[in-house]
Order: C-alpha cells, then sequence, then structure tokens
C-alpha cells in the first residue's frame, strides 16, 4: 500500500516505523502544541505555515510530526539528517524545492534532523532560502536551540518544545500496535497483562519509539495468541539504561537538579537526583568533582568540614571504585544538603575576580614586597612592613594590603550561619579596628 508521501510501506520495516500515523489526528502526544486553540493547531488552520525548531527528546515524534505538516498543508517533503549531510546535499534540497514551486506551486517542507550537528557554515549555507520563502525550514533537535543554532537563523524560527510522552499515551501506543492488523502487531492476536503494561512504559521513560521497539522484541519471544508474561518482559527489560544523554540537556539539567537540591538543604530530593544521574550512567568520579564545587559555592565556611568530606568521597570513588565509592558520595551529597549554607566566599570569588579584570594592573605596594636581596632592600623592598604576629593580637591595625590605588574591599561578607557566625563576628571586630585607626590619622 502507499503512504502519504509515496512510498510503499515495507512491512519489513520496524513496528516503530510502520506505525508511524497517517493523519495529524492519529497523533499521540505534544496536545499543548496540537489541541485546538494551541500554537501549532492554529497556525496549520490558517494555513500560516512557517519554519520552526522541534526541541525535545528522543522518540516524542519529532520527525513524524514533521511530516504530518507536510501532509496538512499539501506540500514536498524534503528530509535531511545532519549527521550525515553537508552544504551539497542542502543545495541539492534547494534546487528540489526551486522544481515544486516553479512547476507545481508547492510549498517544501525542509526537515533537517539533529540540526544542531550543523555547524554555522552549513547553517548559513539555507538560510538564504528560509528568508525568500524557497523552503519552509523545520529543525529537530534534542539540544537547547539557542545555545546550538545561529541567531540568524533562530530569529527567523519559533521554536516548539515536545515533551516527554506520558505513560497513558505510551500505554495508547501499545495497545495500538497490538490491535493493528494491517501495520502492527494485530494479526499475531498476543496480549499483555495491565501490570507489565506499566512495566514497559516504565521502562521506556517517555519515548514512543523506544516503547515500541521494546514492544517488538518482547513479542518475537513469544508465539501467536499468547500473553507476553512478566518473565518474558523482565528478560527485554534486564540491563536496560534509562534515557541519559551524557552530553545533551538532559544530562545538565539532573546535575542543575541535584545542586539546587542541596543548596536548598533538601537530602532525600539531593539523594533523589544523585541515583538517576547515577541509574542513567554517569560517571560517578563527574559526580564527585561536581560535590567539591557545591561545598565551596553554597556551604564554605558555614561549614569547613563539607569541602574536606567532598573530598573524601572523591578519593573514595577513585579507590574503590563502582558501586562501593558511590555510597561515599552519597553520605557526601546528604552531609553538604543537611549542612549550614554561605555563598559568602562564592560571592567574594566574583567580586574580587570582577575587580581584577576591570582595574588596572596595579603595582604591589612597596611595604608588601619580599625582599630576598641586598638589591632589594637598598631599593626599599619591604620597607615599613608590619609582621602580624609581632603585633597585639596577631592584628596590625591599620596596615593597608591593597594596591596604593585603590581603596580598601570588603568582599568576604560572612553569613549568620554556622561557622560563619564567628567569622563574621571577628571581621567586624577587626575592621572596625582598622576603621577607628585610620579616623586618628
Amino acid at each position: 500500500m502507499d503512504d502519504l508521501f509515496g512510498e510503499t510501506q515495507n512491512i519489513g520495516q520496524p513496528l516503530a516505523a510502520r506505525m508511524r500515523p497517517s493523519h495529524l489526528r492519529d497523533y499521540i502526544g505534544q496536545e499543548h502544541l496540537l489541541s485546538d486553540g494551541k500554537p501549532l493547531r492554529t497556525a496549520l488552520e490558517r494555513g500560516q505555515i512557517h519554519s520552526m525548531v522541534f526541541w525535545g527528546p528522543p522518540g516524542v515524534g519529532k520527525t513524524t510530526l514533521a511530516r504530518l505538516l507536510a501532509n496538512e498543508i499539501n506540500g514536498h517533503f524534503i528530509a535531511i539528517s545532519a549527521v550525515l549531510s553537508g552544504v551539497k546535499d542542502i543545495r541539492a534540497a534547494v534546487d528540489e524545492a526551486k522544481i515544486q514551486q516553479l512547476n507545481y506551486s508547492r510549498k517544501t517542507i525542509l526537515f533537517i534532523d539533529e540540526v544542531h550537528r550543523f555547524n554555522k557554515a552549513q547553517q548559513d549555507a539555507f538560510l538564504p532560502y528560509v528568508e525568500d520563502g524557497t523552503v519552509v525550514f523545520v529543525g529537530a533537535t534534542t539540544e537547547n536551540p539557542s545555545f546550538e543554532l545561529n541567531n540568524a537563523l533562530l530569529s527567523r524560527c519559533r521554536v516548539y518544545v515536545l515533551k516527554s510522552l506520558s505513560d497513558k499515551q505510551l500505554h495508547t501506543l501499545i495497545h495500538r500496535a497490538l490491535s493493528d492488523e494491517a501495520l502492527g502487531l494485530g494479526k499475531r492476536k498476543l496480549e499483555i497483562e495491565a501490570e507489565d503494561l506499566g512495566l514497559l512504559a516504565a521502562a521506556a521513560d517517555g519515548d514512543g519509539r523506544k516503547v515500541l521497539n521494546l514492544l517488538e522484541i518482547a513479542s518475537d519471544l513469544v508465539e501467536d495468541g499468547e500473553t507476553i508474561a512478566h518473565d518474558v518482559l523482565q528478560q527485554v527489560l534486564s540491563g536496560d539504561v534509562r534515557r541519559f544523554d551524557k552530553g545533551g540537556d538532559l544530562f545538565y539539567e539532573q546535575i542543575s537538579a541535584l545542586h539546587k537540591s542541596v543548596r536548598g538543604s533538601d537530602p532525600d530530593a539531593s539523594l533523589y537526583w544523585l541515583m538517576r544521574m547515577l541509574d542513567g550512567g554517569c560517571d560517578p568520579k563527574y559526580v564527585a568533582r561536581r560535590v567539591v564545587r557545591m561545598a565551596s559555592e553554597d556551604i564554605g565556611n558555614a561549614d569547613p568540614r563539607g569541602l574536606q568530606l567532598a573530598l573524601n568521597a572523591w578519593e573514595v570513588q577513585e579507590r574503590l571504585g563502582s558501586p562501593e565509592g558511590e555510597l561515599s558520595i552519597a553520605q557526601a551529597v546528604v552531609y553538604l544538603a543537611c549542612a549550614a549554607k554561605s555563598n559568602a566566599v562564592y560571592n567574594a570569588f566574583k567580586l574580587a575576580r570582577s575587580d581584577v579584570k576591570s582595574l588596572p594592573s596595579y603595582d604591589v605596594p612597596m611595604h608588601l614586597r619580599n625582599a630576598p636581596t641586598s638589591l632589594m632592600k637598598d631599593m626599599d623592598y619591604g620597607d615599613g612592613y608590619r609582621y602580624a604576629h609581632d603585633e597585639e593580637g596577631a592584628f596590625a591595625v591599620g596596615e593597608k594590603y591593597f594596591p596604593d590605588e585603590m581603596d580598601v574591599r570588603y568582599y568576604y561578607q560572612p553569613v549568620t550561619r554556622g561557622l560563619e557566625i564567628k567569622i563574621g563576628d571577628k571581621l567586624k571586630h577587626l575592621r572596625e579596628l582598622n576603621k577607628n585607626a585610620q579616623e586618628d590619622t
């Protein structure tokens, strides 16, 4: 039989490919874009098709939706992959689009899968043809478009965020595949228990293509007319790893969630996100490094033991490996989440760095320079320096350590939590002594 794209459906294709819908009404998911009154639906109804980027995780129907959009406007569809294609392929697609426009007055949807893989030159190659209307560009990406696409191209597109499929939507996909006799598994009269339906959906983790692939593998292990047994499904799912792109947005979203949970003093949520990352295949040593960062950025001197514990966890992971070392990382994460919080050092670090970058490179004051040679002593290096340990309370009242051209700065402002309460009290006292000394001179 012929599908809407003029191709013969190959019954030998994977189940996920065979089950792609032929009409927009059969498309599952993305109701926030396609329901009545929603932006993409409204644009289609008005015939105002525009260039766009579909941004979302794998298996949510980006390619399928692009094909269906072309069908809705009776447009010509050209699909290329940024992984396998180059400027030559773009030019060939543009030439094809011009022929369609000239001979048939048809719009061409140029669909570029994984468009974030195109470099700037490749993106620039088709930009003029987006601008003059030769093609309607539809890109698909799992990465944040604002980081991966040229501003010139992004400004001419509308970005639509596609969401992972819900368990209910995945259940619908499974039932449709089991009942469809033409393209699915309907002729085989297979069944699946409700409990195992949920297990299959959970394993797919919002990925429609994955749930159909898993279903197809399981179906190959049973005879026609049978129920896909629980042990069969467990066999298929054993060793399966949840969706986790170590270089993509999910990676950074989850490490961000872990960091914010620690900062928010929630040890339980912190453990959850830690387990999500480890379960997804993240290198524990990467997590350990980030935990050290958390100790400095969010706990700081309110509880200096946090940094030591984080370093110890990293060392244990290096020495023992997984899974033994991961327990030490979990211990550090829980401790940091429960510890007193301070970003005073982090803020001071940023303020000092800003001054260093914005101000001239002032000379070191003479009294702060070391004088290891007689020549340096003759040049007054170190002249007038007051050795703090010889002063009362080991503090040289009124001594200035900034460059002569700079006023005294107070970058570090301890918080009133943890050990920084005592640190703050001490600094307040010392700063008042200095202030009084300056007023007396």
